[in-house]
C-alpha cells in the first residue's frame, strides 16, 4: 500500500516568532480526507564539545514547557542561509565560548515528525579551545563539564532526558567518536523513577 498523504489545500494559522503553525488538508492512501496541523521549522544544529580527558560540556537552562532545567548539549536554530556546520559553530562559541577544534558530523535526528518538520544536524567537536561565552539576551546558561561516562550514566538513569542529546551521544559512541571507558558505567546507573 502507498503511504504517501497528497496535499489539497494548506493555511497558515499561527506566524509567532520562532514557530509557523499550518494546518493541511490530505487525501489519505484510501481516498479518504483528514487535517494535518503542523509546525513548520527552520532546522537546527546541536554539538557535543569533546575534550582529550574524556569529558564534554553541557548546558544548563530553564525549558519554560517542562517547567525545569534541563542538562543538554548547546545547540540552536539555523539562521536563514545558514549552513548546519556554521550553525554548530556559532552555537558552541554563544552557548558555551568553545572555539576551534574538529567538527565531525555524526547524524541528523527528526525530534518530533508527528507534528513538525524539525530536523537537528549532530555534531562533536573534538578538543575546541576556551574562549568567552556570549549567549543571545534571552538567553541565560550555566555550563557543567562532566566526564563522558557520567553524561551516560545520565542518560541511562533518566537524569538527561533531552532527545538531541540522548541521541547525539548514542550516535557519537557509535561511531567511535567518544573515545571513553564505559565498562564502569552499570555500577553509576541509579535505578530509573
Amino acid at each position: 500500500m502507498d503511504l504517501v498523504e497528497k496535499k489539497r489545500d494548506e493555511e497558515l494559522i499561527f506566524d509567532g516568532t520562532l514557530l509557523k503553525v499550518r494546518r493541511t488538508r490530505v487525501e489519505l492512501p484510501d481516498g479518504n480526507e483528514a487535517v494535518r496541523e503542523w509546525i513548520n521549522h527552520p532546522g537546527a544544529s546541536a554539538v557535543i564539545p569533546f575534550f582529550t580527558g574524556g569529558e564534554t560540556l553541557l548546558v544548563k537552562q530553564f525549558r519554560y514547557p517542562l517547567g525545569r532545567v534541563t542538562l543538554e548539549i548547546p545547540a540552536g536554530k539555523l539562521d536563514p542561509g545558514e549552513s548546519t556546520l556554521a550553525c554548530a559553530i556559532r552555537e558552541l562559541s554563544e552557548e558555551t565560548g568553545l572555539v576551534g577544534g574538529e567538527f565531525i558530523k555524526v547524524g541528523t535526528v527528526a525530534t518530533t515528525p508527528g507534528f513538525t518538520n524539525e530536523v537537528i544536524h549532530l555534531y562533536v567537536c573534538q578538543d575546541p579551545s576556551t574562549g568567552a561565552a556570549h549567549p543571545d539576551a534571552e538567553e541565560f546558561i550555566n555550563c557543567l563539564r562532566l566526564p563522558v561516562t557520567e553524561v551516560f550514566a545520565r542518560i541511562a538513569d533518566g537524569r538527561i532526558q533531552d532527545g538531541k542529546t540522548v541521541t547525539a551521544f548514542l550516535l557519537a559512541r557509535f561511531h567511535g567518536l567518544l573515545k571513553t571507558d564505559l565498562t564502569t558505567l552499570a555500577s553509576k546507573i541509579r535505578p530509573a523513577g
